[in-house]
């Protein structure tokens, strides 16, 4: 990548930048997010896959009863790895891999064992939170409507 260090204020036909005017640049940042074929390691992923079909199937009764956004962070080792959105506030609702494309209501970040096992059924959310098992940001309450959700979920 190349950036140009110094500037003409007067730009003439014929003449141009000279290859002593730019600088080399490091290679570009790497994304936050990991690339979509190291997804398959995660257990959260068909999880979600999962529960994107449901959202589709019954999205606009889901919109209808939520009107958020959630956003979960998933964590390992307390590093986010991959980030999902429900969207239950648009349309005929959404999940999709990446951060909110709109403002998030609630912003969860969480831990995959933790996520398992509340998914499960096997840890009370209400507790886990105030255990400090994951964090939440946002509009707490609304995590009541997304903890529906999961279960309407699992009975599909």
């Amino acid at each position: 990548m190349w950036k140009r260090i110094d500037h003409q204020l007067k730009i003439k036909a014929g003449d141009g930048p000279q290859a002593s005017q730019f600088k080399e640049l490091g290679p570009g940042r790497e994304p936050a997010m990991p690339h979509p074929l190291s997804l398959s390691e995660f257990q959260t992923v068909p999880v979600f896959e999962d529960i994107s079909q449901h959202v589709k199937e019954m999205g606009d009764q889901l919109v209808k009863k939520v009107n958020a956004i959630f956003q979960l962070d998933i964590t390992k080792d307390g590093k986010t790895v991959h980030q999902w959105t429900i969207d239950l506030k648009n349309g005929c609702g959404d999940t999709y891999l990446g951060p909110a494309r709109l403002p998030a209501d609630t912003v969860f970040t969480i831990p995959e064992p933790v996520f398992m096992e509340l998914i499960l059924g096997k840890m009370n959310p209400q507790k886990a939170f105030l255990a400090g098992k994951f964090k939440v940001s946002g509009k707490v309450l609304l995590g009541q409507k997304l903890e529906r959700v999961f279960k309407d979920w699992a009975k599909w």
